[in-house]
């Protein structure tokens, strides 16, 4: 009976390394903030990510958290030390903060990972506000 249960322990131990999943794709960046966007104006932002693992990953489906927000990713397999993307868009209709996920399934050695789009939709007169007033603390650290 010992010997059976050696066998099968080993057998399992076995397989679960055979199936072990070697590509890992390692995301630059996993949450952007747009900070304040105008209302009605589509934003997207392009998540990049490295295949550090050994074996190539594929984004088998990137799905956001609402109808609001549309993923697109690349189909084809990730080679070992080459990069991939998956962008995502934001359609700023409704007024306020937001915080939207797109979930990244793939064959990757973590296969789930998140990505969060976040920001804050506003008038037209405020979001040029707040793009001049970033571009005025710009101008003032810049020679």
């Amino acid at each position: 009976m010992k010997t059976a249960l050696s066998l099968f322990v080993a057998f399992f131990a076995f397989v679960t390394v055979s199936f072990a999943q070697n590509g890992v794709a390692a995301f630059s960046k996993e949450t952007h903030d747009f900070g304040k966007i105008e209302q009605g104006k589509p934003v997207t932002y392009v998540f990049a990510f490295k295949n550090t693992g050994t074996e190539p990953v594929v984004i088998t489906d990137a799905q956001a958290s609402c109808g609001c927000t549309k993923p697109t990713w690349s189909k084809e397999p990730v080679a070992p030390g080459q990069t991939g993307q998956i962008s995502a868009t934001f359609n700023a209709a409704g007024m306020g903060p937001f915080t939207k996920t797109v979930t990244v399934t793939s064959n990757a050695k973590t296969s789930m990972v998140y990505l969060t789009l976040k920001g804050e939709v506003v008038s037209k007169e405020a979001a040029e506000a707040a793009a001049q007033a970033g571009n005025g603390a710009k101008k003032k650290g810049t020679k």
